[in-house]
């Protein structure tokens, strides 16, 4: 069993910048992917980025790419998301999240999950 914290996230105005972290309980994290994902009211919960079991790959969604940043320190069991540049359409509720598959991109691939935390950018 893996609990996952989020923190980090806050009122930010556009263009703006924060840096959300994802604490892990288990010993084991550095053998978990990790991933964000992000969910808006009425929205689906959608992909921002993943970042494999040693940090030598990231992978991002499109939106994000050139601001939003994943990286990972396994001696402190967390997982970052530095986001820079930050838009509207970022505002939204940020999970991190857990994963035994090599390249997760979906919600289903997650075995874990955070509570989320709260990102919201002002125009």
């Amino acid at each position: 069993q893996v609990q996952l914290v989020e923190s980090g996230g806050g009122l930010v105005q556009a263009g703006g910048s924060l840096r959300l972290s994802c604490a892990a309980s288990a010993s084991t994290f550095g053998s978990y992917s990790m991933g964000w994902f992000r969910q808006a009211p009425g929205k689906e919960r959608d992909f921002v980025a993943a970042i494999s079991r040693g940090g030598g790959w990231a992978d991002y969604a499109d939106s994000v790419k050139g601001r939003l940043t994943i990286s990972r320190d396994n001696a402190k069991n967390t997982v970052y998301l530095q986001m820079n540049s930050l838009k509207p359409e970022d505002t939204a509720v940020y999970y991190c999240a857990a994963s035994s598959y090599y390249f997760p991109r979906v919600p289903h691939e997650y075995d874990y999950w955070g509570q989320g935390t709260q990102v919201t950018v002002s125009s």
